[in-house]
Protein backbone atom coordinates (compact mmCIF):
# COMPACT_ATOMS: atom_id res chain seq x y z
CA UNK A 1 0.00 0.00 0.00
CA UNK A 2 1.03 3.60 -0.57
CA UNK A 3 1.61 5.18 2.87
CA UNK A 4 1.16 8.83 2.05
CA UNK A 5 3.82 9.95 4.54
CA UNK A 6 6.48 8.19 2.51
CA UNK A 7 5.48 10.53 -0.33
CA UNK A 8 5.90 13.64 1.80
CA UNK A 9 2.45 14.12 3.36
CA UNK A 10 2.50 15.80 6.78
CA UNK A 11 -1.06 15.27 8.05
CA UNK A 12 -1.04 18.14 10.55
CA UNK A 13 -4.17 19.86 9.17
CA UNK A 14 -2.22 22.98 8.13
CA UNK A 15 0.31 21.92 5.51
CA UNK A 16 -1.08 21.52 1.98
CA UNK A 17 -0.73 17.78 1.31
CA UNK A 18 -2.41 17.82 -2.11
CA UNK A 19 0.72 17.20 -4.16
CA UNK A 20 2.00 14.47 -1.84
CA UNK A 21 -1.31 12.60 -1.83
CA UNK A 22 -1.76 12.84 -5.60
CA UNK A 23 1.84 11.66 -6.02
CA UNK A 24 1.13 8.68 -3.76
CA UNK A 25 -1.97 7.86 -5.78
CA UNK A 26 -0.24 8.21 -9.14
CA UNK A 27 3.07 6.54 -8.33
CA UNK A 28 2.19 4.12 -5.54
CA UNK A 29 0.61 0.69 -5.75
CA UNK A 30 -2.98 1.95 -6.14
CA UNK A 31 -4.14 1.93 -2.52
CA UNK A 32 -3.97 5.35 -0.91
CA UNK A 33 -3.16 4.53 2.72
CA UNK A 34 -4.10 7.32 5.11
CA UNK A 35 -2.76 6.81 8.63
CA UNK A 36 -3.89 8.81 11.62
CA UNK A 37 -3.87 12.53 10.86
CA UNK A 38 -5.62 15.44 9.14
CA UNK A 39 -4.53 15.75 5.52
CA UNK A 40 -5.33 19.16 4.06
CA UNK A 41 -5.97 19.33 0.31
CA UNK A 42 -6.89 22.26 -1.92
CA UNK A 43 -8.01 20.52 -5.11
CA UNK A 44 -9.54 17.14 -5.97
CA UNK A 45 -7.51 13.95 -5.62
CA UNK A 46 -8.07 12.14 -8.91
CA UNK A 47 -8.22 8.36 -8.87
CA UNK A 48 -8.25 7.58 -12.59
CA UNK A 49 -8.62 3.84 -13.01
CA UNK A 50 -8.27 4.15 -16.79
CA UNK A 51 -4.61 5.09 -16.39
CA UNK A 52 -3.75 3.83 -12.90
CA UNK A 53 -5.62 0.53 -12.75
CA UNK A 54 -7.36 -0.73 -9.63
CA UNK A 55 -7.61 1.91 -6.89
CA UNK A 56 -8.77 2.26 -3.33
CA UNK A 57 -8.51 4.61 -0.37
CA UNK A 58 -8.16 3.29 3.15
CA UNK A 59 -8.17 5.24 6.38
CA UNK A 60 -6.98 3.94 9.71
CA UNK A 61 -10.21 3.00 11.50
CA UNK A 62 -11.67 6.49 11.30
CA UNK A 63 -8.56 8.28 12.62
CA UNK A 64 -7.65 9.70 9.20
CA UNK A 65 -9.38 12.62 7.59
CA UNK A 66 -9.20 14.72 4.45
CA UNK A 67 -9.75 18.45 4.90
CA UNK A 68 -11.05 19.78 1.58
CA UNK A 69 -10.14 23.48 1.32
CA UNK A 70 -10.90 23.75 -2.42
CA UNK A 71 -13.87 23.51 -4.77
CA UNK A 72 -14.93 20.15 -6.18
CA UNK A 73 -14.77 16.62 -4.79
CA UNK A 74 -12.10 15.62 -2.29
CA UNK A 75 -11.96 12.25 -4.11
CA UNK A 76 -12.85 11.93 -7.78
CA UNK A 77 -12.99 8.35 -9.05
CA UNK A 78 -12.95 7.97 -12.83
CA UNK A 79 -13.66 4.87 -14.88
CA UNK A 80 -14.58 4.12 -18.48
CA UNK A 81 -17.63 1.92 -18.09
CA UNK A 82 -20.17 2.70 -20.82
CA UNK A 83 -22.21 -0.50 -20.65
CA UNK A 84 -24.92 -1.68 -18.29
CA UNK A 85 -24.66 -4.23 -15.49
CA UNK A 86 -25.25 -7.05 -17.98
CA UNK A 87 -22.01 -9.07 -18.19
CA UNK A 88 -21.79 -8.99 -21.99
CA UNK A 89 -21.76 -5.17 -21.97
CA UNK A 90 -18.81 -4.88 -19.57
CA UNK A 91 -15.63 -4.39 -21.57
CA UNK A 92 -12.41 -6.30 -20.72
CA UNK A 93 -10.64 -3.09 -19.64
CA UNK A 94 -13.26 -2.57 -16.90
CA UNK A 95 -12.62 -6.01 -15.40
CA UNK A 96 -8.90 -5.69 -16.11
CA UNK A 97 -8.20 -2.46 -14.23
CA UNK A 98 -11.28 -0.44 -13.26
CA UNK A 99 -13.80 -2.49 -11.27
CA UNK A 100 -14.56 -2.28 -7.57
CA UNK A 101 -12.88 0.85 -6.16
CA UNK A 102 -13.26 0.73 -2.36
CA UNK A 103 -13.24 3.80 -0.10
CA UNK A 104 -13.28 3.06 3.63
CA UNK A 105 -12.30 4.11 7.12
CA UNK A 106 -11.85 7.89 6.83
CA UNK A 107 -13.54 11.24 7.29
CA UNK A 108 -13.93 13.90 4.59
CA UNK A 109 -14.54 17.39 5.97
CA UNK A 110 -15.55 20.16 3.56
CA UNK A 111 -14.09 23.58 4.34
CA UNK A 112 -14.97 25.35 1.07
CA UNK A 113 -18.52 26.36 0.00
CA UNK A 114 -18.21 24.22 -3.15
CA UNK A 115 -16.36 21.27 -1.63
CA UNK A 116 -17.89 17.84 -2.27
CA UNK A 117 -16.99 14.54 -0.68
CA UNK A 118 -16.72 11.81 -3.33
CA UNK A 119 -17.59 12.01 -7.03
CA UNK A 120 -18.06 8.94 -9.23
CA UNK A 121 -17.81 9.07 -13.04
CA UNK A 122 -18.29 5.97 -15.22
CA UNK A 123 -17.45 3.59 -12.39
CA UNK A 124 -18.37 -0.06 -11.91
CA UNK A 125 -18.99 -1.57 -8.46
CA UNK A 126 -17.64 1.33 -6.39
CA UNK A 127 -18.09 0.57 -2.69
CA UNK A 128 -18.07 3.23 0.05
CA UNK A 129 -18.20 1.94 3.61
CA UNK A 130 -17.36 3.13 7.12
CA UNK A 131 -16.88 6.71 5.92
CA UNK A 132 -17.89 10.02 7.52
CA UNK A 133 -18.56 12.94 5.14
CA UNK A 134 -19.63 16.26 6.61
CA UNK A 135 -19.90 19.97 5.87
CA UNK A 136 -19.63 19.36 2.13
CA UNK A 137 -21.96 20.61 -0.60
CA UNK A 138 -22.76 17.09 -1.86
CA UNK A 139 -21.60 14.15 0.20
CA UNK A 140 -21.48 11.61 -2.64
CA UNK A 141 -22.07 12.84 -6.19
CA UNK A 142 -22.83 10.29 -8.94
CA UNK A 143 -22.76 11.77 -12.46
CA UNK A 144 -22.81 10.61 -16.08
CA UNK A 145 -22.95 6.77 -15.83
CA UNK A 146 -22.33 4.40 -12.93
CA UNK A 147 -23.30 0.83 -12.12
CA UNK A 148 -23.59 -1.38 -9.04
CA UNK A 149 -22.77 1.24 -6.40
CA UNK A 150 -22.83 0.28 -2.71
CA UNK A 151 -22.96 2.68 0.24
CA UNK A 152 -22.93 1.03 3.65
CA UNK A 153 -22.42 1.82 7.33
CA UNK A 154 -21.45 5.45 6.72
CA UNK A 155 -22.37 8.87 8.05
CA UNK A 156 -23.22 11.78 5.74
CA UNK A 157 -23.89 14.84 7.81
CA UNK A 158 -24.65 18.54 7.49
CA UNK A 159 -24.16 19.00 3.75
CA UNK A 160 -25.15 22.38 2.33
CA UNK A 161 -27.07 20.64 -0.49
CA UNK A 162 -27.49 16.86 -0.70
CA UNK A 163 -26.09 13.79 1.03
CA UNK A 164 -26.21 11.36 -1.93
CA UNK A 165 -26.90 13.02 -5.29
CA UNK A 166 -27.82 11.18 -8.51
CA UNK A 167 -27.15 14.05 -10.91
CA UNK A 168 -28.54 13.51 -14.44
CA UNK A 169 -26.99 10.06 -14.14
CA UNK A 170 -27.51 6.84 -16.06
CA UNK A 171 -27.56 4.61 -13.01
CA UNK A 172 -28.73 1.08 -12.24
CA UNK A 173 -28.24 -1.33 -9.34
CA UNK A 174 -27.58 0.73 -6.21
CA UNK A 175 -27.83 -0.35 -2.57
CA UNK A 176 -27.78 2.28 0.17
CA UNK A 177 -28.07 0.55 3.54
CA UNK A 178 -27.38 1.04 7.25
CA UNK A 179 -26.30 4.67 6.95
CA UNK A 180 -27.02 7.83 8.87
CA UNK A 181 -27.80 10.70 6.45
CA UNK A 182 -28.96 13.85 8.16
CA UNK A 183 -29.01 17.63 8.40
CA UNK A 184 -28.41 18.15 4.68
CA UNK A 185 -30.07 21.34 3.54
CA UNK A 186 -31.81 20.09 0.38
CA UNK A 187 -32.09 16.32 0.63
CA UNK A 188 -30.65 13.25 2.22
CA UNK A 189 -30.86 11.35 -1.07
CA UNK A 190 -31.81 13.08 -4.32
CA UNK A 191 -32.26 12.13 -7.95
CA UNK A 192 -32.41 14.91 -10.54
CA UNK A 193 -33.46 13.61 -13.97
CA UNK A 194 -31.31 10.86 -15.46
CA UNK A 195 -32.18 7.27 -16.32
CA UNK A 196 -32.27 5.61 -12.90
CA UNK A 197 -33.43 2.06 -12.10
CA UNK A 198 -33.06 -0.59 -9.39
CA UNK A 199 -32.32 1.48 -6.30
CA UNK A 200 -32.58 -0.09 -2.83
CA UNK A 201 -32.66 2.36 0.10
CA UNK A 202 -33.03 0.25 3.23
CA UNK A 203 -32.27 0.29 6.91
CA UNK A 204 -31.10 3.91 7.06
CA UNK A 205 -31.77 6.77 9.42
CA UNK A 206 -32.44 9.79 7.15
CA UNK A 207 -33.45 12.83 9.17
CA UNK A 208 -33.73 16.62 9.36
CA UNK A 209 -32.89 17.39 5.73
CA UNK A 210 -34.31 20.84 5.06
CA UNK A 211 -33.47 24.53 4.75
CA UNK A 212 -32.39 25.02 1.11
CA UNK A 213 -34.30 26.79 -1.63
CA UNK A 214 -36.13 24.53 -4.06
CA UNK A 215 -37.57 21.10 -3.33
CA UNK A 216 -36.45 19.49 -0.09
CA UNK A 217 -36.96 16.22 1.74
CA UNK A 218 -35.32 13.16 3.19
CA UNK A 219 -35.66 11.37 -0.18
CA UNK A 220 -36.30 13.61 -3.20
CA UNK A 221 -36.75 12.09 -6.67
CA UNK A 222 -37.29 14.62 -9.45
CA UNK A 223 -37.36 13.65 -13.11
CA UNK A 224 -39.36 16.21 -15.08
CA UNK A 225 -37.69 15.03 -18.30
CA UNK A 226 -36.42 11.49 -17.70
CA UNK A 227 -36.99 8.33 -15.62
CA UNK A 228 -37.51 7.26 -11.99
CA UNK A 229 -37.88 3.48 -11.87
CA UNK A 230 -37.65 0.47 -9.57
CA UNK A 231 -37.08 2.10 -6.20
CA UNK A 232 -37.39 0.15 -2.97
CA UNK A 233 -37.56 2.40 0.10
CA UNK A 234 -37.82 0.03 3.04
CA UNK A 235 -37.22 -0.12 6.79
CA UNK A 236 -35.90 3.43 7.14
CA UNK A 237 -36.60 6.16 9.65
CA UNK A 238 -37.50 9.28 7.64
CA UNK A 239 -38.31 12.29 9.76
CA UNK A 240 -37.70 16.02 9.96
CA UNK A 241 -38.97 18.96 11.98
CA UNK A 242 -42.51 20.33 11.92
CA UNK A 243 -41.65 23.61 10.12
CA UNK A 244 -39.83 21.76 7.30
CA UNK A 245 -41.67 22.19 3.98
CA UNK A 246 -42.22 19.71 1.13
CA UNK A 247 -42.16 16.03 2.16
CA UNK A 248 -40.13 13.29 3.78
CA UNK A 249 -40.53 11.30 0.55
CA UNK A 250 -41.05 13.55 -2.47
CA UNK A 251 -41.41 11.99 -5.93
CA UNK A 252 -42.10 14.21 -8.95
CA UNK A 253 -42.45 12.34 -12.23
CA UNK A 254 -42.77 13.56 -15.77
CA UNK A 255 -46.03 15.21 -16.73
CA UNK A 256 -48.05 14.30 -19.79
CA UNK A 257 -46.78 10.74 -20.32
CA UNK A 258 -49.57 8.87 -18.52
CA UNK A 259 -47.50 8.62 -15.34
CA UNK A 260 -45.19 5.98 -16.80
CA UNK A 261 -41.84 7.75 -16.35
CA UNK A 262 -41.93 7.36 -12.54
CA UNK A 263 -42.88 3.77 -11.87
CA UNK A 264 -42.41 0.57 -9.90
CA UNK A 265 -41.89 2.15 -6.50
CA UNK A 266 -42.28 0.37 -3.15
CA UNK A 267 -42.37 2.37 0.10
CA UNK A 268 -42.59 -0.29 2.78
CA UNK A 269 -42.04 -0.71 6.49
CA UNK A 270 -40.71 2.79 7.20
CA UNK A 271 -41.34 5.23 10.03
CA UNK A 272 -42.17 8.52 8.27
CA UNK A 273 -43.23 11.88 9.62
CA UNK A 274 -42.85 15.18 11.39
CA UNK A 275 -42.84 17.37 8.28
CA UNK A 276 -45.33 19.39 6.23
CA UNK A 277 -46.17 16.22 4.30
CA UNK A 278 -44.96 12.70 4.86
CA UNK A 279 -45.26 11.40 1.29
CA UNK A 280 -45.98 13.50 -1.82
CA UNK A 281 -46.02 11.78 -5.21
CA UNK A 282 -46.98 13.32 -8.56
CA UNK A 283 -47.27 11.65 -11.98
CA UNK A 284 -46.28 8.10 -11.03
CA UNK A 285 -47.61 4.59 -11.59
CA UNK A 286 -47.34 1.18 -9.94
CA UNK A 287 -46.61 2.59 -6.49
CA UNK A 288 -47.10 0.52 -3.33
CA UNK A 289 -47.15 2.31 0.04
CA UNK A 290 -47.58 -0.42 2.64
CA UNK A 291 -46.82 -1.35 6.22
CA UNK A 292 -45.51 2.09 7.21
CA UNK A 293 -46.00 4.10 10.37
CA UNK A 294 -46.84 7.58 9.05
CA UNK A 295 -47.35 10.36 11.55
CA UNK A 296 -47.50 14.09 12.20
CA UNK A 297 -48.06 15.37 8.67
CA UNK A 298 -48.61 19.06 9.31
CA UNK A 299 -50.65 19.42 6.11
CA UNK A 300 -51.09 15.76 5.05
CA UNK A 301 -49.60 12.32 5.52
CA UNK A 302 -49.98 11.10 1.92
CA UNK A 303 -50.76 13.16 -1.17
CA UNK A 304 -50.83 11.63 -4.64
CA UNK A 305 -51.62 13.63 -7.77
CA UNK A 306 -52.15 12.30 -11.30
CA UNK A 307 -51.04 8.78 -10.39
CA UNK A 308 -52.19 5.40 -11.73
CA UNK A 309 -52.38 1.86 -10.39
CA UNK A 310 -51.33 2.63 -6.83
CA UNK A 311 -51.89 0.89 -3.49
CA UNK A 312 -51.93 2.48 -0.03
CA UNK A 313 -52.36 -0.44 2.33
CA UNK A 314 -51.96 -1.60 5.93
CA UNK A 315 -50.36 1.59 7.22
CA UNK A 316 -50.89 3.28 10.56
CA UNK A 317 -51.55 6.92 9.77
CA UNK A 318 -51.71 9.89 12.11
CA UNK A 319 -52.32 7.68 15.12
CA UNK A 320 -52.07 9.26 18.56
CA UNK A 321 -54.06 9.17 21.83
CA UNK A 322 -57.42 10.90 21.75
CA UNK A 323 -56.28 13.34 24.44
CA UNK A 324 -53.19 14.40 22.47
CA UNK A 325 -53.32 18.12 21.74
CA UNK A 326 -52.06 18.05 18.14
CA UNK A 327 -52.31 20.74 15.49
CA UNK A 328 -51.31 18.47 12.59
CA UNK A 329 -53.90 17.86 9.91
CA UNK A 330 -52.63 14.47 8.76
CA UNK A 331 -54.79 12.57 6.25
CA UNK A 332 -54.65 10.97 2.80
CA UNK A 333 -55.49 12.86 -0.41
CA UNK A 334 -55.70 11.35 -3.88
CA UNK A 335 -56.28 13.83 -6.68
CA UNK A 336 -56.94 12.84 -10.32
CA UNK A 337 -55.77 9.29 -9.68
CA UNK A 338 -56.88 6.25 -11.70
CA UNK A 339 -56.98 2.70 -10.38
CA UNK A 340 -56.06 3.52 -6.79
CA UNK A 341 -56.62 1.12 -3.89
CA UNK A 342 -56.68 2.45 -0.31
CA UNK A 343 -57.13 -0.57 1.94
CA UNK A 344 -56.78 -1.80 5.52
CA UNK A 345 -55.25 1.34 6.98
CA UNK A 346 -55.60 2.56 10.55
CA UNK A 347 -56.24 6.33 10.81
CA UNK A 348 -56.88 8.19 14.05
CA UNK A 349 -57.56 11.82 14.99
CA UNK A 350 -57.24 13.17 11.45
CA UNK A 351 -57.96 16.89 11.08
CA UNK A 352 -57.78 17.28 7.29
CA UNK A 353 -60.67 19.02 5.54
CA UNK A 354 -63.07 21.86 6.18
CA UNK A 355 -66.80 22.47 6.02
CA UNK A 356 -66.81 22.40 2.22
CA UNK A 357 -64.59 19.42 1.47
CA UNK A 358 -62.05 16.90 2.64
CA UNK A 359 -61.64 14.30 5.34
CA UNK A 360 -59.33 11.65 6.72
CA UNK A 361 -59.31 10.03 3.27
CA UNK A 362 -60.20 12.24 0.31
CA UNK A 363 -60.67 11.29 -3.33
CA UNK A 364 -60.82 14.25 -5.71
CA UNK A 365 -61.56 13.71 -9.41
CA UNK A 366 -60.48 10.06 -9.20
CA UNK A 367 -61.69 7.18 -11.38
CA UNK A 368 -62.07 3.45 -10.83
CA UNK A 369 -60.63 3.57 -7.32
CA UNK A 370 -61.60 2.09 -3.97
CA UNK A 371 -61.38 2.69 -0.23
CA UNK A 372 -61.97 -0.50 1.72
CA UNK A 373 -61.34 -2.14 5.05
CA UNK A 374 -60.00 1.01 6.73
CA UNK A 375 -60.46 1.75 10.43
CA UNK A 376 -60.99 5.50 10.86
CA UNK A 377 -61.33 6.77 14.42
CA UNK A 378 -62.20 10.30 15.52
CA UNK A 379 -61.95 12.23 12.23
CA UNK A 380 -62.50 15.92 12.93
CA UNK A 381 -64.34 16.73 9.67
CA UNK A 382 -65.22 13.59 7.72
CA UNK A 383 -64.05 10.03 7.57
CA UNK A 384 -64.10 9.59 3.78
CA UNK A 385 -64.92 12.32 1.27
CA UNK A 386 -65.42 11.62 -2.44
CA UNK A 387 -65.54 14.62 -4.76
CA UNK A 388 -65.95 14.79 -8.52
CA UNK A 389 -65.07 11.12 -8.88
CA UNK A 390 -66.39 8.31 -11.06
CA UNK A 391 -66.86 4.58 -10.48
CA UNK A 392 -65.32 4.60 -7.01
CA UNK A 393 -66.21 2.05 -4.33
CA UNK A 394 -66.29 2.77 -0.59
CA UNK A 395 -66.77 -0.52 1.22
CA UNK A 396 -66.24 -2.39 4.48
CA UNK A 397 -64.81 0.58 6.34
CA UNK A 398 -65.40 1.45 9.98
CA UNK A 399 -65.72 5.17 10.74
CA UNK A 400 -66.23 5.81 14.43
CA UNK A 401 -66.29 8.89 16.60
CA UNK A 402 -65.45 8.26 20.26
CA UNK A 403 -65.76 11.81 21.58
CA UNK A 404 -68.46 12.75 24.06
CA UNK A 405 -69.64 15.52 21.75
CA UNK A 406 -69.74 14.92 18.02
CA UNK A 407 -67.47 17.02 15.77
CA UNK A 408 -67.57 14.92 12.61
CA UNK A 409 -69.81 16.27 9.84
CA UNK A 410 -70.13 12.99 7.94
CA UNK A 411 -68.65 9.56 8.31
CA UNK A 412 -68.80 9.15 4.51
CA UNK A 413 -69.76 11.72 1.91
CA UNK A 414 -70.11 11.33 -1.84
CA UNK A 415 -70.39 14.86 -3.19
CA UNK A 416 -72.99 15.70 -5.80
CA UNK A 417 -70.38 16.18 -8.51
CA UNK A 418 -69.49 12.46 -8.36
CA UNK A 419 -71.24 9.67 -10.25
CA UNK A 420 -71.51 5.90 -10.40
CA UNK A 421 -70.05 5.46 -6.90
CA UNK A 422 -70.93 2.59 -4.58
CA UNK A 423 -71.06 2.87 -0.78
CA UNK A 424 -71.60 -0.54 0.80
CA UNK A 425 -71.11 -2.61 3.94
CA UNK A 426 -69.61 0.20 6.00
CA UNK A 427 -70.14 0.54 9.76
CA UNK A 428 -70.26 4.15 10.96
CA UNK A 429 -71.41 6.37 13.77
CA UNK A 430 -73.42 9.50 13.12
CA UNK A 431 -72.20 12.88 11.97
CA UNK A 432 -73.67 16.29 12.71
CA UNK A 433 -74.84 16.60 9.09
CA UNK A 434 -75.49 12.95 8.21
CA UNK A 435 -73.71 9.67 8.89
CA UNK A 436 -73.61 8.80 5.17
CA UNK A 437 -74.34 11.44 2.54
CA UNK A 438 -74.61 9.81 -0.89
CA UNK A 439 -77.23 11.36 -3.21
CA UNK A 440 -79.13 8.62 -4.97
CA UNK A 441 -78.59 9.96 -8.45
CA UNK A 442 -74.78 10.04 -7.92
CA UNK A 443 -74.23 6.69 -6.25
CA UNK A 444 -75.70 3.64 -4.56
CA UNK A 445 -75.82 2.62 -0.92
CA UNK A 446 -76.09 -1.00 0.18
CA UNK A 447 -75.75 -2.90 3.43
CA UNK A 448 -74.33 -0.07 5.54
CA UNK A 449 -74.73 -0.04 9.34
CA UNK A 450 -75.17 3.15 11.30
CA UNK A 451 -74.45 2.82 15.01
CA UNK A 452 -76.24 4.93 17.57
Amino acid sequence: MSDVRTFGAVGDGEHDDTVALQHAMSEGDGVLELGKGSFRITRPLILDTTTRGYVGVRGEQGTARLLMDGAGPALQIIGDHHGTATPKTVQPHTWGKERFPVISGLEILGRHPEADGIQLLHTMQTTVQNVLIRNCRHGIHLAKRNRNFLLNASHIYDCSDTGVFFDHCNLHQVIISANHISYCKRAGIRQLDGDVHNIQITGNDIEYNSGAEGTTGEIVLEAPNETISEYTIASNTLQATRPARDANVLILGRKGVNATAARLIAITGNVIGSRDKSILINDASKVNISGNTIYDGIALNVEMNDCQNVVIGANTIGTRPINWNSTSNDGVLLRRCIGAVVANNMLNDIRAGDEKQGGAITLQACRDSSVSGCQILNPHIRGIDVQGSQRCKISDNSVTEQRDESQMLNAIRVAEDSRQCLVQNNAVTGGTNAPIDCPGEKGKESGNTIWE
